[in-house]
């Protein structure tokens, strides 16, 4: 079984970094230049950390309901080089990342059996009630509470078509979901659930409890398809999570000894340069 080892950092490793931060600045027209091999080393290092984090996180939840799982968008930043143009050219690369890029695929569907779970298939996204308003979702676990009301899996009431909660009576049986969301038991229907969908899925801003909040308006979904007695799982791919947890460690800790190494060497040089005075 692979175990991945965390990743320790020293108590005063980033004063070092910070000391070596101000000890390679030169000024040039009254501007502070920052070119030194430690700090793009910095900055991949920074970019690798954030990646890590990402990466744990799609582990984390790779058998968790409805999750997406996430990448991260870099970008090369150029700086133009003052002094250094002979050994390292007219231009200096930091890495930066500038976003985290929601993977959308559908995951697989799970059978059940619960006639109160739901997936969807294809795009959309179930509408809840929350505290703070609506939130929206892929996890279709849905249960009732004491009183009868459609709730989610984080206890909050599931909404229909027409923005209300959905409650069933105590003698409602034989439930059934058809593949528009249309609820319907022995007793008569019962109300449709709500299936929206938004202009950019990427701006869904994920909260807890695997719900999403969005900053625009929710529209609804012409012909929604609704599977009864299924889940939508994650769409991760465990393997290649795994393998590229790995990769991004090994590039970390080669970064981090390269880092080592230019602290150990500028404490030497402030050392040698004392016993010189």
């Amino acid at each position: 079984m692979l175990k991945l080892q965390p990743i320790e950092i020293k108590e005063n490793y980033y004063w070092h970094i910070l000391c070596m931060f101000f000890l390679w600045t030169v000024k040039s027209n009254g501007k502070q230049k920052m070119e030194t091999p430690t700090l793009v080393a910095l900055s991949r290092q920074t970019t690798l950390r954030r990646h890590i984090d990402i990466v744990a996180n799609n582990i984390a939840n790779m058998n968790t309901t409805g999750y997406k799982g996430e990448r991260m968008m870099f970008v090369e930043h150029l700086v133009k080089s003052k002094g250094g143009e002979r050994i390292l050219g007219d231009k200096i690369s930091y890495v930066r990342d500038i976003a985290t890029m929601r993977d959308l695929s559908n995951g697989a569907l799970e059978h059940t059996g619960n006639p109160l779970d739901v997936a969807l298939e294809g795009d959309g996204y179930f509408m809840i009630q929350t505290n703070t308003g609506n939130s929206y979702t892929r996890n279709g676990r849905f249960k009732l509470d004491d009183s009868g009301q459609l709730i989610s899996s984080s206890g909050d009431p599931v909404l229909s078509d027409g923005g209300q909660p959905i409650f069933f009576a105590p003698t409602d049986t034989k439930i059934n979901i058809a593949r528009d969301g249309l609820i319907s038991t022995q007793n008569g229907v019962l109300g449709k659930l709500a299936v929206v969908k938004f202009e950019n899925d990427h701006r869904l801003r994920p909260i807890a409890g695997g719900l999403y909040d969005s900053p625009d308006p929710a529209s609804p979904v012409d012909s929604p398809t609704v599977a009864q007695g299924m889940l939508e799982g994650s769409n991760v791919k465990p393997v290649i999570e795994m393998a590229r947890m790995i990769e991004v460690h090994r590039a970390y800790d080669a970064v981090k000894g390269f880092v080592e190494r230019e602290d150990d060497r500028m404490r030497k040089m402030i050392r040698d340069l004392s016993e010189i005075q």
